[in-house]
């Protein structure tokens, strides 16, 4: 019987190795930490646990939510999901509310800023090859400032300009501006493009005790099949030879080398780690590609604070420049049983450092000072109520998606595909930012492989859906309307089978639907601030009469008149007005479409009964 070698026991590591027992294949799984779970682990201090960040379990994939049950059962919690945005001293609820944002952002800056996106729509940038220029063209350059450039560069610790736009496609593809104010104004049910858009934001699933209970019970059920995890084991090399790993020697905590040797081999190991382990070593190009690879580190500061609610929320992002922490978790929102007296809470601030940094070096009660200082700053907590804290540190959490990456990633690929027997899976092991449900999905992949079937572990999470809403289709099965019809895919179990296309989705494909929530308000904006700038023309142009023709208008626009005053009365409803007519115009276009694409549904229908009876 064939066995294999694991390097990593994080959520990729485990679920390769689980998945492989189903087949009937032995594995060693090797860890350097003394605690399984890599990014996913729970920590226990003085019998308060808290998350290396939060780790929801929430995915799209049937499979993952069942590998998830399985392995935890009655220990698999639903809680509800609550988070904000703290900005400028306000909270701003997230997913966007109209009123709440409205009133956190004033009516100038909300008027700024849909007037900033009007520009980025009628002027966006001719490229999209970083994250400003990518979310910038999406959301105007206004709102991009406001919630998203100092999260994010709090985060990467690189300006926006410097990181790849293939993060910004990856983490919010399917966001946009005039999504956010349709489910802010009408709920996240609306129809779309003949789908129904179920948020499935509002709750998750999430064990009783952590996410580390996930992974430690998944260490427990391989050791009963005869798998071993060997904790506190850094690998050092990878033998290999002819195009196969024949070894991995790695050691222990106490300085014993050891070696490992099987007939498949998996790494969830950082890519420029596992290069600089290989022997012999690869070729100098590969090695400069693997060097050039970066890594964002991670160091969290627990708080214990004397009171039984501090907020709401199971996590806030912190955008508030005047403070270094990213990110707020309140880990008894998560699950109850992570604080062993419901009187207290524990508080996890994540800060997103290099290790070169000199808070990375700072010692713990220093760390904890800063962080009860800037929890009091933005109004959380006062000073005296924390009685306790700790620090965790966490090298290489986040692979850096900075403007080179890729072609770094192509290089070490090929190289990597010259070993038959050698597959990388993971956050890490790809260099992808990857969630926990997609790095578990390419490790069953990867044993998958391993058993003879064909899967890119490459491939996930690239043109998968990342946000939190699924589209459920309203239609039945619709009749075939003609062989010579284009054909597309459907998904069947996770199979991809061809199909035809159906008379509404050539109409669509003929003539794309507008926008309504878009247009109306492109079609205010222009309406609000060329009435605007016109006014504002005729008064600094003066005269004994100013603009008696554009003074008509106060018959239509109540209150408007060429002066300054009448100037902004006329911003605002011809930004209304401009946005009823276009949101109408749109909803007209598209009923006409709708109506048309049923007149060749019935007729296709009529000719199908036709032939039937034929």
């Amino acid at each position: 019987m064939s066995s294999a070698v694991i390097v990593g026991a994080g959520p990729a590591g485990l679920t390769a190795a689980y998945q492989l027992s189903k087949f009937g294949i032995g594995s060693t799984v090797l860890e350097a930490d003394r605690q399984v779970g890599g990014l996913s682990r729970t920590v226990n201090y003085q019998g308060y646990r808290f998350d290396i960040g939060g780790h929801r379990f929430f995915t799209k994939v049937p499979l993952i939510n069942e590998l998830w049950k399985e392995i935890l059962g009655e220990d698999f919690l639903l809680r509800p999901r609550l988070s904000r945005i703290h900005y400028d001293g306000h909270f701003f609820d997230y997913p966007l509310k109209a009123t709440n944002a409205l009133a956190g952002l004033g009516p100038i800056e909300a008027l700024l800023v849909g007037m900033s996106f009007g520009k980025a729509k009628l002027f966006p940038h001719a490229e999209e090859t970083n994250l400003e220029q990518w979310v910038a063209n999406r959301f105007g350059h206004r709102l991009y400032e406001i919630f998203f450039k100092t999260y994010t560069e709090k985060v990467w610790g690189i300006p926006c300009r410097e990181i790849s736009a293939d993060w910004a496609a990856q983490r919010i593809k399917n966001l946009s501006l005039p999504e956010a104010v349709r489910n802010a104004l009408f709920g996240n049910g609306s129809s779309k493009n003949g789908e129904i858009i179920t948020t499935l934001i509002e709750q998750f699933n999430y064990p009783r005790f952590g996410p580390g209970m996930m992974w430690e019970r998944c260490e427990e059920l391989l050791a009963a099949q005869g798998n071993a995890t060997v904790r506190g084991i850094k690998v050092e090399k990878i033998r290999h030879r002819g195009g196969r790993v024949e070894c991995v020697i790695g050691r222990t905590h106490d300085g014993e080398s050891v070696e490992f040797g099987g007939d498949e081999f998996v790494s969830t190991m950082p890519l420029r780690s596992l290069i600089r382990a290989l022997s012999p070593a690869p070729p100098d190009e590969v090695i400069e590609a693997a060097n050039k690879l970066r890594y964002r580190d991670y160091l969290t500061v627990v708080l214990i604070a004397k009171r039984e609610k501090v907020f709401p929320d199971n996590w806030i992002y912190i955008h508030s420049p005047e403070v270094k922490m990213g990110r707020i978790q309140n880990y008894k929102n998560w699950s109850p049983h992570m604080v062993p007296d419901p009187a207290r809470s524990s508080l996890g601030l994540e800060y997103f450092l290099w290790d070169k940094d000199d808070e990375w070096n700072w010692s713990k009660d220093r760390l904890v000072e800063l962080g009860i200082q800037e929890c009091a700053r933005i109004g959380l907590i006062e000073p005296d109520e924390i009685e306790d804290g700790t620090v965790v540190r966490m090298k290489k959490a986040y692979p850096v998606y900075d403007q080179h990456y890729q072609e770094s990633l192509a290089t070490i690929r090929h190289y990597l595909e010259s070993i038959g027997n050698l597959q990388t899976v993971g956050r890490n092991g790809l260099h992808r930012y990857n969630n926990q449900d997609h790095s578990m999905l390419t490790a069953v992949y990867a044993a998958r492989n391993i058993i003879g079937e064909n899967h890119d572990v490459w491939s996930v999470n690239t043109e998968m859906e990342y946000h939190e809403e699924a589209r459920v289709k309203t239609a039945i099965a619709k009749p075939v309307v003609s062989e010579t019809a284009p054909a597309t895919v459907s998904t069947v179990g996770d199979r991809l089978v061809p199909r035809l296309l159906t008379p509404e989705e050539l109409i669509e494909a003929a003539f794309a639907k507008l926008d309504p929530v878009a247009m109306g308000a492109a079609v205010g904006i222009v309406a609000g601030v060329g009435l605007f700038i016109a006014t504002i023309a005729l008064l600094l142009k003066g005269g004994p009469v100013v603009g008696p023709t554009l003074s008509l208008l106060n018959n239509v626009l109540l209150g408007f008149s060429v002066t300054l005053p009448g100037a902004l009365i006329g911003l605002v409803e011809a930004c209304i007005g401009g946005f009823m007519l276009g949101y109408l115009f749109a909803w007209l276009r598209n009923l006409g479409i709708d109506g048309y694409a049923w007149l060749l549904q019935r007729r296709a229908m009529t000719e199908s009964q036709r032939s039937l009876l034929d």
